[in-house]
């Protein structure tokens, strides 16, 4: 979608201030980027926070809507993405912020879908019913977005391999979401777990928060951080190809979402007692260590060959 100079800066600005109120660390964290690559993460987010609102019928995350009209909503999520990647106005500037960097970076339309996609299993309450499951869920819900964001970085549409390990960042994201926040999930009535894995800790099905399965909880939690730590190392591989800017705010995101898994882990039966956090002068150490590591560019892989990839996230 071309647009004149002024009207890209109006989006830009509608970009920032949903990214400012909808989400102070990804806000933080983009600050980190180049301007123009900070512009255009914006430009992003803009769309990705307008499909969720959409979705659940709410206002920048808050309250949720009637979730009636389910379909329809959906409908017009893909109706409006079709018509910004068509390079045609859509008449809501968060749509219109898609085209702008889908036209300047080379997203493509099946990177979105897959990113609605996690919308929409979201909206109709879904359950996972193994890992790979929960795997595709995670995929979806962030995956997607580590994918679209790599292209905003400047990796090349085509390279399947970079894109693959930026997918590997989304997913230790969510796996790390999930982990942290079991209890909460369930008292909205989700749950993220897959119910093979509920089922081999002889949990009734609804009963996986309850005091007596703490222990089980925690077991499960610090599986959730196996799978963490592995994706989390498959990323920084990836991020290797990055340039130096792009490169330290990927480092400096996977070191604190990785933080927030493994302070899930070591509080062992308590990590649901109180929010699991990373507070900000330990955020900040984070993001100095991921400064040196990126200029040395030299990152621990994962043990043994990374065979797994995007195919594998996808419904067969």
């Amino acid at each position: 979608m071309a647009v004149d100079a002024e009207t890209r800066a109006a989006l830009v600005n509608h970009a920032h201030q949903a990214i400012k109120y909808g989400s102070q660390s990804f806000s933080a964290a983009s600050q980190l980027f180049d301007s123009e690559t900070r512009e255009r993460a914006w430009l992003l987010y803009a769309w990705c926070r307008r499909c969720d609102d959409i979705a659940d019928n709410q206002e920048l995350g808050g309250v949720l809507g009637d979730q009636s009209d389910l379909d329809a909503r959906l409908a017009l999520i893909r109706k409006l993405t079709a018509k910004a990647f068509a390079g045609e106005p859509t008449g809501d500037p968060a749509f219109d912020a898609l085209g702008v960097v889908a036209s300047e970076c080379g997203l493509t339309p099946a990177m979105a879908e897959d990113v609605i996609a996690g919308f929409q299993l979201d909206a109709e309450d879904w359950r996972p019913r193994t890992e790979a499951d929960m795997m595709r869920y995670c995929y979806h819900v962030a995956g997607a977005v580590g994918v679209m964001m790599a292209v905003v970085m400047g990796v090349d549409p085509k390279d399947q391999d970079t894109l693959d390990r930026a997918n590997d960042l989304g997913l230790a994201f969510q796996l790390s979401n999930i982990a942290r926040d079991i209890v909460e999930d369930d008292a909205a009535g989700r749950c993220y777990l897959p119910m093979e894995w509920l089922v081999e800790q002889d949990i009734e099905p609804g009963q996986h928060t309850k005091p007596h399965h703490r222990k089980e909880l925690a077991e499960m939690a610090a599986r959730l951080v196996a799978l963490v730590e592995k994706h989390e190392a498959a990323a920084r591989v990836g991020a290797e190809r990055l340039p130096f800017r792009s490169r330290w705010a990927v480092l400096s995101a996977a070191r604190i979402y990785g933080a927030i898994g493994r302070k899930v882990r070591a509080r062992g039966t308590e990590a649901w007692n109180s929010r699991t956090y990373v507070p900000r002068w330990e955020k900040a150490l984070y993001g100095a260590r991921a400064f040196l590591s990126a200029i040395i560019n030299r990152e621990k892989h994962p043990d043994g060959p990374i065979t797994w990839g995007i195919k594998d996230f996808r419904p067969s």
